[in-house]
């Protein structure tokens, strides 16, 4: 019995130590967490959220308000999806079959959609849909994430990772290499041009005031870039908004003075313990996916300035709580709120918050 004993214990230390696995993973160092600064304390300011375009569909990542300022969104299994402000009177724009994820307008009307299958799509009101984009300075897009159209209908979107796809998020993490970037199709000529490689994780794009700069969420390092489109300084990438307590997903800007930056996830101990030991994560990695870290279901905004300083701070947490929270859009009257999992869009009056 001892003999067996031993021998499960070299077994399960030869599996833990030198089994092949599907990651690479490199060592990065994270600042620490900023646990104790007030600008993130903990609230329940997102607890009256109204759920809306309930029981339709799991995962509408993103949510978009149309020319008629009604609510569009994709879900999980590939619909595409028009509802009124209250989330009723469902319509059906169009299926892609593949995971529609970043959504915006262009100058005609037409969809324009960051399908994390397909690539960058355009739907037509008719529904009719076709993809405009599949490949970039020789590779494929792999995980097109997110997407902004300016108003000369260039589409700037993130590829989130070159090497992992849609359902393999967690490798990607667990890697942490730069496999990201950040692409632009001109919709007129068909033109795609890689503008920013070696990301990790590139996630959210909005474009700034003026459509001077573009704003990039880098998921996996907690934080927000800026890449300069014109002036002086165009072709310049710069930090925008550094260390966040949570792992950055969408951001949108309001047209006048406020990002919405949701925060899929707070960040865990467990895993910025975990960054700067590359093998270590690799035994982490060959246990099974239960006993593996999780992020934490908390509903998490933020309001930034223009110039990245925090306005507002949202949150949720318990049971009830609307998470992950994967996108956040501004009207006159409401915050909405999209997710990567949840069966409904969320809604919220801005007198609910302090402005």
């Amino acid at each position: 019995m001892r003999g067996f004993v031993v021998s499960a214990i070299l077994l399960a230390s030869a599996y833990l130590l030198l089994w092949p696995v599907d990651i690479d993973p490199v060592a990065w160092q994270p600042a620490p967490a900023p646990l104790d600064d007030p600008r993130y304390a903990s609230n329940n300011l997102l607890a009256g959220m109204q759920r809306i375009a309930t029981g339709i569909g799991l995962g509408p990542e993103a949510v978009k308000l149309d020319a008629q300022g009604q609510l569009v969104t994709g879900f999980l299994d590939g619909r595409l999806m028009r509802f009124d402000v209250q989330g009723n009177h469902g319509q059906l724009i169009a299926d892609t079959g593949g995971r529609p994820l970043g959504l915006d307008f262009a100058s005609n009307g037409d969809l324009i959609v960051a399908d994390a299958i397909h690539g960058l799509i355009r739907v037509q009101p008719s529904g009719e849909w076709r993809v405009i984009a599949s490949q970039a300075a020789g590779l494929p897009i792999n995980f097109a994430d997110d997407v902004v159209v300016s108003s000369q209908d260039i589409a700037y979107f993130s590829d989130a990772s070159r090497k992992f796809g849609v359902h393999q998020v967690r490798q990607d993490f667990f890697e942490h290499r730069p496999n990201g970037r950040v692409l632009a199709a001109d919709l007129n000529s068909g033109q795609v041009l890689e503008l920013i490689s070696g990301l990790h994780f590139a996630n959210g794009v909005a474009l700034g005031p003026g459509e001077q700069y573009l704003l990039v969420t880098e998921t996996a390092r907690y934080r927000v870039l800026r890449y300069w489109l014109a002036g002086d300084r165009a072709g310049e990438l710069e930090v925008f908004v550094d260390n966040l307590p949570g792992f950055p997903d969408n951001i949108t800007f309001n047209g006048r003075d406020r990002y919405w930056l949701a925060l899929f996830a707070p960040r865990t101990a467990a895993l910025d313990a975990l960054l700067p030991r590359p093998f270590l994560r690799k035994m982490i990695w060959r246990l099974p996916s239960g006993l593996q870290p999780d992020p934490v279901m908390h509903g998490f905004v933020l309001g930034l300035g223009l110039e990245g300083e925090v306005r507002e701070n949202l949150q949720a947490t318990g049971p009830s709580a609307y998470a992950p929270i994967t996108s956040v859009i501004e009207s006159e009257t409401h915050l909405y709120f999209g997710s990567l999992s949840a069966a409904s869009l969320g809604r919220l009056p801005l007198g609910a918050i302090a402005r």
